[in-house]
């Protein structure tokens, strides 16, 4: 079959309003808060972070990051295996893994990369995977390069799931979720499926990206909200450029799953180390994060502000009681204009098309930070009621 010219696949993309387009942004207005300014000079109150936490732009978080260079360097020079493990590498896995009360923690690059080895290494050919039909791409890829088969059960629907596993004909190796949706906002059945995943002696894996940080009692993430334990969640897997402001993830668990990973996860294997700078940085963060637990209560106070005045004002939103606040418009065409309009009255909220989210439910994905100021939430608010009477939100 004859591959279509580039620039036709580009021309489909554009009249389809699918092409993304990024926005350049030059700094902040001032540290720990969520006013941007942009290459072209417009300042921007940017409510599509997922700086959850509001430590992105921590002045103490940045000096960690300076010190560690001014010792360490720039860049690790090699992957973990070779010489690119350091001392700030070490330190923060074992605070990560404290953190998280597993036994062991192991730095990935990116979240992409943790899932990608998590799942590849944990699954293979003649097995099978269980996803959520809305798991975050990198999950989907990882099972993909197991070369595993994958079936997907109904979005949050452990039922759905332990049926799948049950009626499965072949092995079921891993089960995996995300902990918090991504583009939703709500949170997995978790302890639901540990049950399902259990019976079947399958890993459990449950990627923690959005809720590390900014869910449950001690802000451990979902795990903790969930009320489930290390042994019902073998596998975590969790993100740092996100409630911790800065860059790089991690895979938590017991001892000899850290130790396969180290032996079989090829994405750890074969790549650079994240630079110790970044390490200490996040090091900085963690301890920040748990110092100031007002932080974490701060960011679902405004989040339940926000939604509270979104209905009020007639605003329909998705059920999400975290940080996350998706509005479903339903086209592209409607949420870029949204996006557009939103753009226009000072307020960077970004808007999410297919394939990121099923075609008929593009949304703008409106996200809260500590940064924010209630001011800022109020006057969001009251700028999508406007958008509502010319194109109605449901």
């Amino acid at each position: 079959m004859k591959r279509q010219p580039l620039g036709d696949v580009l021309s489909d993309l554009e009249s389809q309003h699918l092409t993304r387009r990024r926005t350049t942004i030059d700094g902040f207005v001032e540290p720990g808060n969520r006013v941007v300014t942009t290459a072209d000079g417009r300042t921007l109150v940017d409510f599509s972070s997922n700086d959850y936490l509001g430590l992105a732009h921590h002045p103490a978080i940045a000096a960690a990051m300076s010190a560690c260079a001014q010792r360490t360097g720039a860049g690790s020079g090699a992957s973990h295996l070779v010489t690119g493990h350091g001392i700030e590498h070490a330190r923060l896995e074992e605070e990560l893994a404290d953190f998280v009360g597993r036994e062991r923690a192991l730095l990935f690059s990116t979240g992409y990369m943790a899932n990608l080895g998590v799942m590849a290494a944990l699954a293979g050919r003649g097995e099978v995977v269980l996803l959520d039909r809305l798991s975050h791409a990198s999950i989907i890829d990882g099972a993909l390069l197991s070369g595993a088969r994958f079936k997907r059960y109904t979005h949050g629907d452990a039922a759905a799931a332990e049926r799948m596993l049950r009626e499965s004909a072949e092995e079921a190796t891993v089960v995996a979720t995300d902990g918090v949706f991504s583009m939703d906002g709500d949170i997995a059945p978790i302890q639901e499926l540990a049950k399902a995943a259990k019976t079947r002696r399958a890993w459990l894996v449950v990627d923690d990206a959005h809720g590390i940080g900014v869910l449950g009692r001690t802000g451990r993430g979902s795990v903790e909200h969930c009320g489930v334990t290390a042994d019902d969640v073998p596998v975590l897997i969790g993100t740092l450029g996100k409630a911790f402001g800065s860059f790089g993830a991690f895979v938590a668990g017991s001892r000899d799953l850290i130790e396969f990973l180290i032996q079989k996860a090829r994405p750890y294997i074969y790549t650079t180390a994240l630079p110790q700078p970044v390490a200490a940085a996040t090091r900085k963060a963690l301890e920040i994060a748990q110092r100031e637990p007002w932080r974490r209560e701060r960011v679902l106070s405004l989040t339940a502000r926000f939604r509270k005045a979104a209905r009020e004002a007639g605003i329909v939103l998705l059920d999400s009681n975290t940080p996350i606040q998706p509005v479903v418009l339903g086209s592209s065409e409607a949420a870029l204009q949204a996006q557009q309009d939103l753009l226009e009255a000072g307020f960077r909220v970004v808007a999410i098309r297919a394939p990121t989210v099923p075609r008929g439910s593009e949304r703008l994905r409106v996200t809260l930070s500590a940064a924010h100021s209630e001011e800022q939430v109020d006057a969001l608010v009251e700028r999508l009621s406007h958008l509502r009477a010319a194109e109605p939100i449901s």
